[in-house]
């Protein structure tokens, strides 16, 4: 798979298959009515959806821009796709497009056993800063606090 198109979520068209995804994607995903709010009522949140010819929502990544900061909340990509330079794209542009947006440093949460997300997230310049102790439900787990302190240098967004 090499074609792909990355633009915003379209809530009307997209909302289904993304929660879908976060299903097959995540232990606690969010809720239908997490994402409606972020959609709604938040003037720094944004979702990006990776769409392929087959898929309409092959993958996605939710973040909040908060002044010069990006977080990270969500990346997922369908387990069937996986390790084919999805993850790496969606990444890569929604890095480049926060920092046109004014983000000057970037930080996420990941479970501290998702070596898979973790390897992306190092190759893209983020480094762990700190531990959330007991973050993740189901199962319980740490969190790894990971940070980029200048994303003009990141691997990825540039």
């Amino acid at each position: 798979m090499n074609e792909w198109v990355i633009e915003p979520l379209d809530p009307e068209s997209d909302l289904d298959r993304l929660l879908d995804l976060q299903r097959a994607a995540f232990t606690n995903p969010w809720t239908r009515d997490m994402f409606l709010w972020e959609i709604k009522n938040s003037d720094v949140s944004y979702i990006y959806v990776l769409r392929t010819s087959n898929e309409p929502v092959a993958a996605f990544c939710s973040f909040w821009l908060v002044f010069d900061e990006l977080h990270i909340n969500n990346l997922a990509v369908w387990p069937e796709l996986r390790r084919q330079g999805v993850a790496t794209a969606l990444l890569s542009h929604v890095l480049r497009q926060a920092t046109r947006m004014g983000a000057r440093r970037a930080t996420l949460e990941v479970r501290r056993s998702n070596e898979p997300a973790r390897t992306l997230y190092e190759r893209a310049g983020f480094s762990v800063a700190g531990i959330r102790p007991g973050y993740y439900r189901n199962p319980v787990e740490d969190a790894l606090i990971l940070w980029v302190d200048d994303l003009s240098r990141g691997t990825l967004a540039s």
